[in-house]
């Protein structure tokens, strides 16, 4: 390496190494073979004048070797080509004016060839300002001692050398080599430079090349996953629609104390193994960038009490003190933002410290920290009484398919998906997740979120707050008597259909079914209904197909007529096409039946 080698190095390929670049070799390289060429050159120039009795030139010449020398071994020793170059050009410049105005006292071939060197080495060796400099502090003191000689004789009161002809023409040789020399040195440094930029854009451009294959194939690849998840989603969700409906038909059955024992196995089974799929669906969502956040308003309140109602259930059944506060400011007004991201968020949180707590509490606390009329910022903290986590841990729990040990997932199951989707869902709204643990002592995860509150409401929120009236709560389910309610249900599948006929039946429904979407079409053409549920993957004709053909009705009643996509695909943008093809809303299978009522509610009461 350089400035490591020892002082009596005298080896060139001890002082260049591969940090340096081509033309940084080429310079090294130039300075050590031009200064033992100087060196010749001196010597025997030396030799001569001293053979011819010329004093002042043997003390030029000599002083010249011994600079060249130190020169020489401080670049075998330091390769600072920078700092010999400088010394290198100052010597020339100095020896150069030296001739002209002390020595010879004239301009000839041999200066003419010392400023050409000077003007190579400087821009060569420096770059053009250094160039630049070197070669007008040569030129233009030459120029000048041609113009005072032309004008007025030029004559100092030291007398001239006069040299035999044959230094001269060793002189004039040495020149031309050494002008040949850095010509011939440098063009071929450039020419290797340019070689290696051509090799350097192929394989760049190679390179750009793979990475674009590679691209397409990771495109391709991740395609293929989300359909092939996709897939596997509706084949796993449509016989888990009928588990689950079947179940929550034996629920609604008032069964016997130890039929209800195993039927809560059974719904307990089925939505463990639903939340499974769901959390492998939502981390691929994620994943693939295919999340999209809705701005829609909604009472965080109610939204709380809803998350936690069914949790709070959990808990109790764990001997856990369960603990729900939302802040004062927060339970008149309403906020805008993703309801259900936000939901998966605080129901992923609060079921994860139920999980991991034995004994003790839950507490779930809403805090608003910040009111600004228009924004509210508030603090979410999900604390219990759990196992806790190791310090160690604490970043690793965040990793996808992964939790703090092979211990707990034996213990307590799950697919360590969870808090990687809780931590994803809120990165991508430019929230940061804050854990404080301690192991056998609990846990706290907390973080703070901004929404924005919609200002047309304002003024009646806070009326209303003061005259403690409370606020309609939104979706409250309005019970509708559906007797005299014709449903047409589009569906393929015959455990569907059995599901769907035992589940209309509790309310007073009998359903028409259609096997596939043209029968569902040509039932609306020529029969009345007052909604439609249809399935959308069906043979013959999909879902959206028929839906966009009923919408194409001449007669505007059942053109108009509602439509509730029963669906159990996973696809990321499944909202979109289903209201793309004229549908009204959508229910996920499996779906729970309260669900699917106040949606059918809703849309009944627009007709």
């Amino acid at each position: 390496m350089p400035g490591t080698v020892s002082f009596f190095n005298f080896s060139l390929n001890k002082i260049i190494n591969k940090e340096h670049s081509i033309l940084d070799q080429a310079r090294i390289r130039l300075l050590y073979y031009g200064l033992c060429l100087a060196f010749v050159a001196y010597t025997s120039i030396m030799l001569m004048v001293y053979a011819q009795a010329s004093t002042m030139f043997i003390y030029v010449a000599a002083a010249i070797n011994i600079g060249i020398i130190g020169l020489f071994k401080y670049l075998t020793w330091k390769p600072d080509w920078r700092r010999i170059s400088h010394v290198l050009l100052i010597l020339i410049t100095l020896i150069n004016l030296t001739d002209v105005y002390v020595v010879i006292q004239s301009v000839n071939l041999a200066t003419v060839q010392l400023i050409i060197i000077i003007v190579l080495l400087s821009f060569y060796m420096l770059g053009q300002s250094f160039g630049m400099f070197y070669s007008l502090v040569n030129i233009i003191p030459v120029i000048a001692f041609m113009v005072l000689d032309y004008h007025s004789n030029y004559m100092v009161s030291f007398k001239p050398e006069r040299l035999d002809g044959s230094v001269g023409i060793i002189t004039v040789l040495t020149n031309f080599i050494l002008i040949i020399f850095i010509h011939s040195h440098f063009y071929t440094a450039f020419l290797k430079t340019i070689k290696q930029l051509k090799q350097t854009a192929k394989g760049q451009t190679k390179l750009n090349e793979e990475l674009e294959i590679a691209r397409q194939r990771a495109e391709k690849s991740s395609q293929a996953k989300s359909e092939f998840l996709s897939t596997m989603s509706h084949e796993i969700r449509t016989p888990l629609n009928a588990v689950i409906g079947m179940t929550n038909l034996l629920m609604m059955g008032n069964p016997r104390h130890d039929q209800k024992e195993n039927i809560d196995i059974l719904k307990f089974s089925a939505n463990n193994l639903l939340a499974i799929v769901n959390d492998v669906l939502d981390f691929n969502k994620i994943e693939s960038g295919k999340i999209v956040f809705e701005n829609i308003r909604f009472n965080l309140d109610e939204l709380m009490h809803n998350i936690c109602g069914g949790q709070q259930i959990k808990a109790s059944e764990k001997g856990l003190d369960f603990h729900l506060h939302v802040d004062e400011q927060l339970k008149y007004r309403n906020v805008i933002g993703d309801p259900t991201r936000i939901t998966q968020v605080i129901f992923n949180l609060v079921s994860n410290a139920i999980k991991f707590t034995e004994q003790g509490n839950i507490w779930v606390n809403v805090t608003c920290i910040e009111d600004r009329h228009d924004r509210v910022t508030i603090s979410f903290s999900i604390k219990d009484t759990g196992i806790g986590i190791r310090k160690e841990n604490l970043q690793s729990i965040f990793e996808a398919f992964a939790q703090e040990s092979s211990t707990t997932t034996r213990e307590y199951g799950g697919t360590g998906l969870g808090l990687a989707i809780v931590k994803r869902l809120l990165e991508l709204q430019g929230v940061n997740m804050y854990v404080e643990s301690k192991l056998g002592a609990g846990s706290e995860f907390s973080f703070n979120m901004e929404l924005p509150v919609p200002t047309d409401e304002l003024e009646t929120v806070k009326s209303k707050a003061i005259e403690n009236i409370p606020v309609v709560r939104a979706n409250q389910p309005v019970t509708a008597n559906f007797s005299d309610t014709k449903v047409l249900i589009a569906e393929d599948n015959p455990v569907n259909v059995m599901l769907m006929k035992k589940l209309l039946s509790k309310w007073d429904i009998t359903p028409t079914f259609a096997e596939n979407g043209a029968r569902a079409v040509e039932l609306v053409q020529y029969g009345n209904f007052d909604i439609v549920l249809m399935d959308l993957q069906m043979p013959i004709m999909s879902g959206f197909e028929a839906s966009m053909e009923i919408r194409k009705m001449p007669d505007t009643k059942k053109a108009s007529l509602p439509i509730i996509a029963l669906t159990a695909s996973a696809l990321a943008d499944i909202r979109e096409q289903v209201f793309n093809s004229g549908m009204n809303d959508y229910v996920s299978k499996p779906f729970k039946p309260d669900e699917l009522r106040a949606k059918m509610e809703g849309l009944l009461t627009l007709v």
